[in-house]
C-alpha cells in the first residue's frame, strides 16, 4: 500500500507565519494593526486565527519580546521577521490552550512557510528550551515592571500619577480580550424582548452598564445577531452609548456629529431623536463612507461632509444648536481593542493631541448657537487630552461653563461583570450662555 503524502506543513503554521508578518509591518512601519492585516495574503479560511494571534502578540509584546531575547546567547541576534515569529509562538504557548509541543511543531512549519527553512531547527531549539526552563525565564522578564505589565514605562507612569491604585484595574483591562458589546436601538424594540431573541438563538448575553447596552459572553459573527441587519442591534462599547445620551439633542434641532466616522455615535443621535437636522462630519472620505453604510443598515439619514472642521468651505454659515466632538486623542482608553497603541504611541504624542483638542474645541465654539451645547468625548483616560482640555477652554471662553460634571470611566475587566464593563472614556458638556 503507498504511504498517504505528508501535508505540506502542520495546520495552522501558514496563520502563524501571517500574524508574524503581521506584526513585523506594525513594527517596522508603525502603521496600525488593522492597516497590517489589510496588507497580509490572509490563508484561506485562517483569517479569524490571523487576527487573534496577531492581536494577542501585539498585546503581550512588550513582555514576549524580551522573552524571546532570553534565549538568545551572549551577543547572538536573529532577523527581525523571524523574531516576529518566535514572538507570535510564544504568544500561543503562553496565553493560548493550544498544546505546547503541537505549538513548537506548527512554529518550526510557520518558520519554513516563512522562508526560514534554514532557522526550522533553530527555532525548534529555542523555543523547547522555553518549555524546559520557562519559570525562570518569566521571572527574570518579570521583575521588571514594565515587561510584566505589558505596556510602555511612560504610559505606566501615567497612569499611576492619574489613576494610583486604580491604574491596576486599567493595566489589567487593557491585557484582556475585549468584550463584545451591542446597542439596541430602543426606538424600535426592548432590551428585553433582544436579550429573549439572543437566547433563542443560543447566543448567551446579559444587560449591559447603560439601557441599551448588552454584553455577550462571547464574541460572534454579526451575521449571527437577530436584528442586526435590520438595524436593531448595533455594535457599540457601552461607555461610547453614553455620548448620545449626554448630547439630549431635541427634535427640529441642527446637530453636528464633528468628527462623526465610523458611525456608531451618529446611529444612536439619531435613533434617539430622529427628527434633527443632523451633519456627520469627517475629514477622511473612506472613514466617513462607513458612517453612510451604518446608516443605511439602520434605516437613518443624516448630511454626510467630509471636510476638515477647522475650514470653512463645508458650513453654511449657519450654526448648530448641538455639537458632538469626539476628538482625536491618545485612545489609551480603547488599548484592550487596539493594543498596537502600546507600540505606536509616544509620551510626546499628548501634547500634540491636547493642542489640537483645543484647537478643534475652539472652532466648535464659533459654530455653535447661543444657548448651544458641545458635549467633548475622548476614548483617553490622561487627564492632559481631558480636564486640562476643558479647563483651558473655560478659562478663554467665558460664555461657557459646564452643563453637568465631568465623567471620566476607567477600562473595567471582565471580573467587574457585564453591568460595569467599558472601556475608557472622557465626557464634558459645555453649555454657552444664550443670547442677551
Amino acid at each position: 500500500m503507498k504511504a498517504a503524502a505528508r501535508a505540506p506543513h502542520a495546520p495552522g503554521a501558514a496563520a502563524l507565519a501571517t500574524a508574524a508578518q503581521a506584526l513585523q509591518i506594525v513594527l517596522d512601519e508603525g502603521c496600525t494593526a488593522e492597516d497590517a492585516m489589510a496588507r497580509v495574503a490572509l490563508p484561506a479560511g485562517e483569517a479569524s486565527a490571523v487576527r487573534a494571534i496577531h492581536t494577542g502578540a501585539l498585546r503581550w509584546y512588550l513582555r514576549l519580546a524580551p522573552l524571546v531575547d532570553t534565549l538568545l546567547q551572549p551577543g547572538q541576534s536573529m532577523a527581525p521577521p523571524l523574531h516576529a515569529l518566535l514572538v507570535t509562538a510564544l504568544h500561543q504557548l503562553e496565553y493560548s490552550r493550544a498544546a505546547p509541543h503541537s505549538v513548537v511543531n506548527i512554529a518550526v512549519d510557520a518558520a519554513r512557510v516563512a522562508g526560514h527553512r534554514a532557522a526550522s531547527g533553530f527555532v525548534n531549539a529555542l523555543l523547547r528550551r522555553f518549555l524546559r526552563e520557562r519559570m525562570e525565564l518569566c521571572a527574570r522578564v518579570d521583575a521588571d515592571a514594565t515587561a510584566a505589565a505589558a505596556h510602555p514605562g511612560w504610559l505606566l507612569e501615567a497612569l499611576r500619577a492619574s489613576h494610583g491604585n486604580a491604574a491596576t484595574q486599567v493595566i489589567a483591562a487593557n491585557n484582556e480580550a475585549p468584550a463584545m458589546t451591542l446597542r439596541v436601538n430602543l426606538a424600535r424594540g426592548s432590551r428585553d424582548a433582544s436579550l429573549a431573541a439572543l437566547t433563542a438563538q443560543g447566543i448567551v448575553a446579559a444587560p449591559g452598564l447603560t439601557a441599551s447596552s448588552i454584553v455577550l459572553e462571547r464574541a460572534c459573527d454579526v451575521n449571527e445577531l437577530p436584528g442586526f441587519s435590520t438595524g436593531l442591534l448595533s455594535v457599540q462599547d457601552a461607555g461610547a452609548q453614553l455620548a448620545a445620551e449626554w448630547l439630549d439633542a431635541q427634535p427640529r434641532e441642527r446637530v453636528l456629529d464633528a468628527c462623526a466616522a465610523p458611525g456608531g455615535k451618529t446611529g444612536h443621535i439619531l435613533e434617539r431623536t430622529a427628527d434633527v437636522e443632523l451633519t456627520a462630519l469627517d475629514i477622511d472620505a473612506t472613514r466617513l463612507a462607513r458612517v453612510g453604510q451604518n446608516l443605511d443598515r439602520l434605516q437613518l439619514q443624516a448630511r454626510l461632509q467630509t471636510a476638515d472642521l477647522r475650514n470653512d468651505g463645508w458650513w453654511d454659515g449657519r450654526p448648530f444648536d448641538r455639537i458632538l466632538l469626539d476628538a482625536p486623542c491618545s485612545g489609551t482608553g480603547v488599548i484592550r481593542r487596539h493594543p498596537d497603541i502600546k507600540l505606536l504611541r509616544r509620551a510626546t504624542d499628548i501634547i500634540g493631541f491636547a493642542a489640537q483638542q483645543r484647537e478643534l474645541l475652539d472652532r466648535c465654539a464659533a459654530l455653535l448657537a447661543p444657548g448651544g451645547r458641545i458635549v467633548y468625548v475622548t476614548c483617553s483616560v490622561l487627564p492632559a487630552e481631558n480636564q486640562q482640555v476643558i479647563g483651558a477652554f473655560l478659562g478663554s471662553h467665558r460664555e461657557f461653563s459646564r452643563a453637568r460634571p465631568d465623567q471620566l470611566l476607567l477600562p473595567s475587566p471582565r471580573a467587574a461583570g457585564p453591568a460595569a464593563l467599558t472601556d475608557g472614556f472622557y465626557y464634558a458638556c459645555l453649555q454657552m450662555r444664550g443670547s442677551a
